[in-house]
Formats: structure tokens, C-alpha cells, sequence
């Protein structure tokens, strides 16, 4: 694969992937844009990997925590921080995985990659964002996340795998129609976006992996260490930000990204 489009990819994917603007959508417009051939599932499945240890590292405290409360969790045991943590983790990741299993069984996934899906999604995903960004309360912090919101957080995420509604978008707006300040509801996305990523990959990975040969190995690991660092950098800008800027700036490109895409999807 030409080495211009693994770097586009793993950038895109990276800048985007924790941005409230839609990586899939983005990635997913990058050949229908560009001319280029489509990057395909390996290098998907890498970009998505690579921006999984940018967040575990950037949220290590927490997503260290989570792990060693899993074991907790899986004998049934809900009595430390961590163990809570990852269940509220696990229960929020099972509606998207639920849907996303419906979107790929029916096939509905391949028919919403289009680029009028990506321009209506952009456009009212991130008016939404706003509206909950301007109306929501800011009296809740990550540590007071509890399950029924963890759950409605979820069902929220499942929405996202229309593309363009952006996942970190989608949830962050739950967040903020619930409650949570700005950097808490971020924190809460991102570190929802592991288990997520994670299920993605497992999905992705295991139809590639009869598919994949040396050549396409390597092309992988290039892409997964680009969107490695550029995730993490974009993931630094956006949590410092934060503490002084709302979701605004990433509404107005949405829009403005939305009304350009269907204005040449309808001409």
C-alpha cells in the first residue's frame, strides 16, 4: 500500500478517533475524497489499535485500575473502585456491541458508508452537541459516574456506528445532557472507547486475519504507531482545552464539514 495513504490514514484516525467530529466518518470519506484505494479492514484494524494504547496510556491510572478490578467483577464481587469501574465499563459497552452485531449480520454496516449518511450525521450529531454542551448542568464528576448512567451512556455510543455521529461525539453529548462537567464527561468517553475499541478490533480482526500476508503485517504496524502518536497528542490538546474552551469549535467544523459533504452529495 502506498506509504501517502498509510500516513493519511493513521492521522485521520488519529487526530479524530477521541475528537467529537467522527474517525469513521473521516476515514470512510478519505477514498471518496481523495481518489486513493480504499486503506481496508488490516489497516483499519491497526489505526483502531493504535489509538487504543494512546488512551490506555493517557487514562492509565484508571484503565489500570479497571483491569485489576475485572477479575472482582467476573466472580461477582463489586466492592472496589476498580471492580465498579469495570463493570459500569462492561455494561456500557454492550449495546453498541449488540448493535453492531445486528448492523453487520443484516448488512445495513456497508449501506450507511456513503457520504449523504456522513453529511446528515455530521450536521445534526453536532447540533445536538451543542445543544446539550449549551443546556447541560456541570454538577457531576467522573467519580460520581454510576450504572444507570453508564447504561444510558452505552445506548448512546450504540448510535454512533452510523457513520459521521462520531463515537467520542455521541457519548460526550450524553454526558453533558447528564450532568458531567466538560473534562469529566470527556475522561468518561475515552475510557468507554477501550472496551469498545477492543470488541471493534476482535470483530475486524478475526474476518483480516486469514486475509493478512507479511507485506500487509507491516503496513499495519507503520499505520498502528502513526495514529499511536497522533492520537495521543490530540488526546493531550483536547483534555487541556477543555478547562477553557467548550464544544463549540468542534460544532462549528461539523456543521460546516456537513453542509459542504451534502452539498456535493446532492450535486
Amino acid at each position: 500500500m502506498p506509504l501517502l495513504t498509510l500516513v493519511l490514514a493513521a492521522l485521520i484516525q488519529g487526530i479524530t478517533e477521541f475528537l467529537p467530529v467522527s474517525s469513521s466518518g473521516h476515514l470512510i470519506l478519505l477514498p471518496q475524497l481523495t481518489g486513493m484505494a480504499d486503506q481496508g479492514q488490516v489497516i483499519d484494524v491497526a489505526v483502531h489499535v493504535g489509538t487504543l494504547f494512546a488512551v490506555i496510556i493517557y487514562f492509565w491510572t484508571d484503565a489500570r485500575a479497571a483491569l485489576f478490578g475485572l477479575p472482582r467483577v467476573l466472580r461477582g464481587k463489586i466492592d472496589t473502585d476498580g471492580a465498579f469501574l469495570a463493570w459500569c465499563l462492561i455494561l456500557a459497552t454492550i449495546p453498541v456491541v449488540i448493535f453492531g452485531l445486528i448492523l453487520k449480520l443484516t448488512g445495513l454496516d456497508d449501506m450507511l458508508r456513503n457520504m449523504t449518511v456522513i453529511g446528515w450525521t455530521m450536521l445534526i450529531f453536532g447540533i445536538v452537541l451543542y445543544w446539550a454542551d449549551q443546556t447541560g448542568k456541570t454538577d457531576k464528576t467522573a467519580k460520581e459516574w454510576t450504572i444507570r448512567d453508564a447504561l444510558t451512556m452505552g445506548v448512546w455510543q450504540a448510535i454512533s456506528l452510523i457513520p459521521g455521529t462520531s463515537r467520542s461525539g455521541i457519548t460526550i453529548t450524553a454526558s453533558r445532557k447528564l450532568g458531567y462537567k466538560r473534562e469529566d464527561g470527556a475522561k468518561l468517553s475515552m475510557l468507554m472507547s477501550i472496551p469498545t475499541i477492543i470488541a471493534s478490533g476482535v470483530l475486524l480482526g478475526a474476518e483480516v486475519a486469514v486475509t493478512a500476508d507479511a507485506q500487509a503485517a507491516k503496513d499495519g504496524a507503520i499505520a498502528a504507531a502513526l495514529a499511536f502518536f497522533a492520537a495521543l497528542a490530540a488526546l493531550s490538546l483536547m483534555m487541556r482545552l477543555l478547562k477553557s474552551v467548550s464544544f463549540t469549535p468542534y460544532v462549528i467544523y461539523r456543521v460546516i464539514l456537513g453542509v459542504v459533504l451534502l452539498g456535493i452529495a446532492y450535486t
